[in-house]
């Protein structure tokens, strides 16, 4: 009790050291902010204005005065301290991963962090973000608390911050306004200047968030695809159907032997007939848009999450023609795409050597997906939702024994690896991935009962440090080809192929076609000879490689 009470008594010391002015006291953390947690801006800034230095002054001056603007809208007496405390952790978060791993703090970001798991964050906070918050967000905030607020009257402590806004925009629309044809053109054509600026992006995609999640929170899910019919290939004398669709995650094209990358990462998938893909381009950067996206009936152009939280998507279409529809998951979850049909989540249970970490490979499908196949009396698709690659924590996807590429980066902290080392470690897990699919289609091509497929497609690529950016979920217009072209390899049985008259030859001559998830919807109904209204056979690849029907278009809309 004395030591806390010695404490009290040091802390009231401090505080009334320092009496400063709410006013003073915006200014002074917004200068802080300003020059402590803003690296990447200022790196962006720079070169752009370069040999134009009273306007990049100008532009840097209208900045910190609209920052001192709305942070003055919590400048009372009683708010200004906890908001500024607030603000200081904030960005001391956020510039962590801006400055160190190039990750923009958009709308689909903030997305991306209310919809993770706890299994998923927790490896993004090791000791260097903690250090890094403790020294520039912590500290800073409890130098706020140590000062004594300055309180005037009631009508002073309203008039100082209304003025203050006024006087900020006036002159921030004042400074803009001296050089506004450049400022415009700067701001359009380079989006990442102020993607980049904190505390300001990650305050307005928080408020951009709040306002889409109210926005639709009561959206009514509107069914498609009720037509929904078995074509021609389902008979009444024939072996169940099974194919399983394999959500990736985070695997990058460029790093996939099978699309010609110089280290083999497809030992496996290289012996087996299947069909690879090479330029597939996905919806999003990071899982929480891909995943619906891709399963929707919505181009990457028409995609929007009200749209694909408000629509039914392909699984739902196959539930109304008749197949029985599991999602199985080793990843975050399923993003609402499996409410209306079977899903369950993959743990220890199903292979406690396989999640020995606390988290569970890839490997952990293959027991269950024995048992299942043997229970299968009627046509089915199952979804695999694999972890796959996701960073940072690359070492934790593979088992010990399948570091094939050495010496692999084995910490989520990047700045203590080399740029080799991080893709080795990256390697391990697409070469695990292969191992995991070439298992998967040995084990279908095994079940002389059932017709079988296997279709495979990453939700989003990965950055490994190329133009200084880590991991993914950059915004999609400055996002790097290393974030957005994605492995789709195709395997089918020769029982499958006969059944749906599909000329596998003719799919290989697609594997070089600009290709996308756009794709993937009707794609599967088309192979899985599904026959509704919401197939477009300008996207079902399949639609001209049926028998007898290649090179001719198939139209059932």
């Amino acid at each position: 009790m004395t030591i806390f009470k010695t404490l009290k008594t040091q802390f009231s010391a401090l505080r009334n050291t320092y009496t400063l002015s709410p006013l003073t006291l915006i200014l002074l953390t917004v200068v802080f902010v300003f020059c402590v947690d803003n690296a990447t801006f200022w790196s962006i800034g720079s070169p752009i204005f370069e040999g134009h230095p009273l306007s990049f002054a100008g532009f840097l001056l209208a900045v910190y005065l609209l920052t001192t603007a709305a942070f003055s809208l919590f400048g009372f007496a009683w708010t200004v301290k906890p908001f500024l405390m607030f603000i200081l952790i904030l960005s001391a978060v956020t510039s962590y991963y801006m400055d160190r791993l190039g990750v923009v703090i958009d709308r689909d970001m903030i997305q991306n962090v209310m919809v993770t798991t706890m299994a998923e964050s927790k490896h993004l906070v090791t000791v260097g973000f903690v250090t890094h918050v403790f020294v520039l967000g912590v500290l800073p905030a409890l130098g706020i608390a140590c000062v004594k607020v300055t309180r005037h009257s009631m009508l002073k402590s309203i008039a100082m911050p209304v003025l203050t806004f006024s006087v900020s925009m006036a002159l921030a629309t004042g400074l803009l306004m001296a050089d506004l044809k450049s400022y415009s053109s700067i701001l359009r054509e380079r989006k990442d200047l102020m993607g980049s600026y904190q505390p300001g992006m990650p305050l307005v995609s928080t408020i951009r968030y709040a306002k889409l999640m109210t926005r639709t929170a009561n959206l009514q899910i509107a069914a498609i695809g009720e037509d929904a019919t078995k074509g021609p290939a389902y008979s009444a004398s024939r072996k169940p159907v099974l194919t399983i669709v394999v959500a990736g995650e985070t695997a990058r094209a460029q790093n996939f032997s099978l699309n010609g990358y110089d280290k083999d990462t497809n030992p496996r998938l290289s012996q087996l007939p299947v069909v690879s893909f090479t330029d597939v381009n996905s919806c999003g950067t990071a899982t929480a848009v891909s995943l619906p996206c891709m399963f929707s009936n919505f181009t990457r152009d028409d995609y929007s999450y009200e749209k694909g939280i408000s629509n039914q998507n392909v699984l739902d279409v196959f539930d109304h023609a008749g197949l029985h529809v599991e999602w199985w998951d080793n990843n975050t979850g399923h993003k609402g795409i499996a409410d209306r049909v079977g899903s369950r989540m993959m743990s220890a249970a199903d292979g406690a050597a396989f999640c020995a970490s606390g988290e569970c490979t890839d490997g952990v499908f293959m027991h269950a997906l024995a048992e299942y196949a043997s229970t299968i009396t009627e046509d089915t698709v199952l979804v695999l939702h694999h972890i796959g690659s996701h960073g940072p924590t690359y070492y934790l996807r593979y088992p010990a024994e399948f570091e094939r590429f050495t010496p692999a980066c084995r910490t989520a902290e990047f700045k203590n690896c080399t740029a080799a080392e991080i893709t080795n470690s990256y390697d391990n897990t697409i070469a695990y991935t292969d191992e995991i699919l070439a298992q998967t289609i040995e084990f279908l091509n095994a079940q002389t009962q059932l017709s079988t497929a296997l279709v495979y497609v990453s939700d989003h690529g990965e950055s490994l440090g190329e133009g200084g950016l880590y991991l993914h979920g950059s915004p999609y217009f400055m996002a790097p080809e290393f974030q957005t072209k994605v492995p789709m390899i195709l395997w089918m049985s020769q029982r499958f192929q006969d059944q749906f008259a599909i000329d596998q030859s003719c799919i290989a001559d697609q594997r070089s076609g600009t290709l996308s998830h756009d794709n993937l919807f009707h794609s599967l109904l088309g192979m899985m000879d599904i026959k509704t209204r919401e197939r477009d056979p300008e996207l079902d690849i399949f639609a001209s490689c049926k028998a007898g029907l290649k090179n001719v278009k198939v139209a059932d809309k």
